[in-house]
């Protein structure tokens, strides 16, 4: 089926012929929908602290960061924003020449509201010879419209969301990245350093290191640290075979095969090379102004205290497993890894002493997350479940709608009904009690990846995603989910949600 060309095409980008073997025979049997348990909720898998709690939970972290710990922000800003620009793409190629949808109307009437006016104002006078609002007095709207996604003015139809002006300050607009940038001051900074992380996609690199270089010292002083800003490329060898309908190998009009990216699931590699004891992730896009952080860094803090007191309790636990313990010491053990990790099993309490500890060694000895959930506002996107796991056990994962089997009435009602949802906001621990950095792609479920249908050039084929970074990628971990407030998620997924409260 793979000729010499298809081996050396393999080889250039570090794949194995057997990966894609497993992956054309991952296209032919799918994979399985996981099975639940519940939704979780406050009191059943989520935690909910008080105002005192969260002083001392943000205290916690304090104390922790001042050991001198290294702590990493780990930012997945590959992604264009081609997708954020889909309706005034649509406008710009309609029949018609003035705003007609709700959407266009409510861009065109707000357009001095966006942080970007006044650089899309001189763009425009420079191409067209007239500002913004001649143009729009003019009726010339499409010609707006093309200065902002075309390479020949800002180009922001091409250019990665991390590189938009999304907020409006005195001394000029900001872009995402350096809100990324203030936050990891406001609450990474460990010893006056700053570690930032951004993944980057290969085209944009450059320019993004570039505009990271002209922002980073002005921010330095601002907050008085050091910045150490490092980037990465998603590894041409997560990329994953496209298939034709009948399960054979998807070829370009060369006869070469067709890879596509893996999905945020192969930044599970990525992660994997980040040096740090703690490793904060959270999107690019969900950001907000200077003058709504407190809440999002008192949140930050607080998740990561839970982190870390929940890390201390457990390689305590760890360090008494290498000795003798007794039943009862084991039995306070399990209902940690029961009630702290909500990571549960009918058959622990049943086990021989001998069995047991080795049971709670696996449970406690492997990377550790919590993630924040907000309240369940109708988003898109995944949400915290309890779920069965392949040995048996119920633990705590974030499932997309994907991975839920859509003919399971209950199934659906958990995720329809559920009560919070997942905005990607993660603080994890990626070292072993005795310092050692986990092997984290050893910690994936294989068996969590999604197909889906695309298309190239007219033709149809079956594109696979590998298990998603927040998925199936943390599938092993050990999992805890606290509510944050709905303030702390302000996502733009379209240009319009600039216009929201929260980014003017």
């Amino acid at each position: 089926m793979l000729s010499q060309q298809d081996l050396q095409q393999l080889a250039q980008k570090g794949i194995s012929e057997e990966q894609v073997k497993s992956q054309l025979e991952e296209f032919k049997t799918g994979f399985p929908f996981l099975k639940l348990e519940a939704a979780a909720s406050i009191g059943n898998g989520i935690v909910a602290p008080g105002e005192a709690e969260r002083k001392t939970l943000v205290k916690a972290w304090d104390d922790y960061k001042a050991e001198g710990r290294r702590v990493v922000k780990f930012v997945p800003a590959s992604g264009a924003a081609s997708r954020m620009f889909k309706d005034m793409f649509a406008f710009v190629d309609a029949d018609y020449d003035v705003p007609t949808t709700d959407f266009e109307k409510i861009y065109f009437a707000h357009i001095e509201s966006f942080a970007f006016f006044t650089a899309l104002d001189e763009v425009c006078k420079k191409n067209e010879g007239k500002g913004v609002k001649e143009l729009i007095a003019d009726g010339k709207y499409k010609a707006v419209a093309k200065n902002m996604l075309s390479a020949e003015g800002l180009n922001y139809g091409q250019l990665p969301k991390g590189m938009l002006l999304f907020h409006n300050y005195p001394e000029g607009a900001r872009t995402p990245m350096e809100e990324h940038l203030v936050e990891g001051a406001l609450y990474a900074a460990s010893k006056g350093e700053a570690n930032v992380h951004f993944t980057v996609s290969h085209e944009h690199m450059d320019f993004f290191k570039q505009k990271v270089a002209e922002k980073a010292d002005g921010f330095a002083k601002k907050y008085g640290i050091r910045y150490d800003i490092s980037f990465s490329e998603q590894k041409p060898s997560t990329d994953t075979i496209a298939a034709n309908p009948d399960n054979t190998p998807f070829r370009n009009s060369d006869g070469s095969l067709l890879f596509r990216p893996g999905g945020h699931g192969a930044l599970i590699q990525n992660l994997n090379d980040i040096n740090a004891d703690v490793i904060f992730i959270k999107n690019i896009d969900n950001v907000v102004p200077d003058r709504l952080k407190p809440e999002t860094v008192e949140y930050k803090q607080v998740i990561a205290g839970v982190l870390v007191t929940l890390q201390q309790k457990a390689f305590a636990y760890l360090r008494e497993l290498e000795g003798e313990v007794s039943r009862e010491k084991l039995d306070e053990i399990l209902l940690f890894v029961e009630k702290d990790l909500c990571c549960r099993s009918a058959k622990a309490a049943t086990l021989g002493d001998a069995e047991l500890k080795a049971y709670l060694i696996g449970k406690l000895n492997r990377p550790m997350r919590v993630c924040g959930v907000v309240k369940n506002v109708g988003e898109p996107g995944g949400g915290p479940f309890l779920t069965y796991n392949q040995d048996g056990t119920v633990s705590l994962q974030i499932l997309e709608s994907s991975q839920i089997d859509k003919s399971n009435t209950e199934y659906m009602r958990m995720f329809t009904e559920g009560t919070h949802f997942n905005p990607v906001d993660l603080v994890c621990a990626v070292k072993n009690y005795k310092g050692e950095h986990f092997d984290l792609p050893a910690y994936v479920d294989k068996t969590t990846g999604f197909i889906s249908s695309k298309s190239k050039s007219g033709k149809e084929l079956k594109a696979l995603e590998l298990p998603g970074l927040w998925n199936g990628a943390m599938s092993d971990w050990s999992t805890i989910f606290v509510e944050v407030p709905l303030g702390t998620f302000n996502p733009v997924k379209t240009v319009n949600d600039l216009l929201r409260e929260q980014h003017q």
